[in-house]
């Protein structure tokens, strides 16, 4: 698969990159850019900023996700997992986590806060039509895998 080149600014000098953990991983992390420690009280949600902004080529989009090690260890995700950054935004990237831990959580400069992922973007087709029929039919929240 060819690499997509993201353009990027640095929206502050202390601001990094998102970046790979593994070779193979999906997502690229992306970390804090604070002037201060943020703390982020239980049952909070806050917009972190990361100092970045970027330039999405079209018929992409960036979708934001949680880090599996913060959501499991200390409960903070990002509020509207997936969040999706439209390829025509250029504002800064901010993650707005929620803190479903038990505890108050601080967040300092430099800490991975979420995982980016490119994706591409589909333009849809609407057409009205009859559907057609499956096992679930309109089975709601819950039909399936009952035994």
């Amino acid at each position: 698969m060819q690499p997509v080149t993201v353009k990027f600014r640095k929206l502050h000098a202390a601001a990094s990159l998102p970046a790979r953990q593994s070779e193979h991983a999906a997502g690229y992390d992306v970390y804090a850019c604070l002037d201060h420690n943020l703390t982020i009280d239980r049952g909070s949600i806050t917009p972190v900023a990361t100092g970045l902004a970027v330039e999405i080529p079209p018929g992409f989009h960036i979708s934001i996700r949680a880090r599996s090690g913060m959501a499991v260890k200390h409960g903070l995700t990002p509020v509207n997992t997936p969040g999706t950054i439209d390829a025509d935004y250029r504002g800064e990237i901010f993650v707005p986590l929620i803190n479903l831990g038990r505890e108050d959580y601080t967040i300092k400069h430099g800490d991975r806060i979420a995982q980016l992922l490119l994706e591409q973007t589909h333009t849809i087709v609407w057409q009205e039509s009859e559907l057609g029929e499956t096992e679930r039919g309109e089975g709601k929240f819950g039909s399936t895998g009952k035994r």
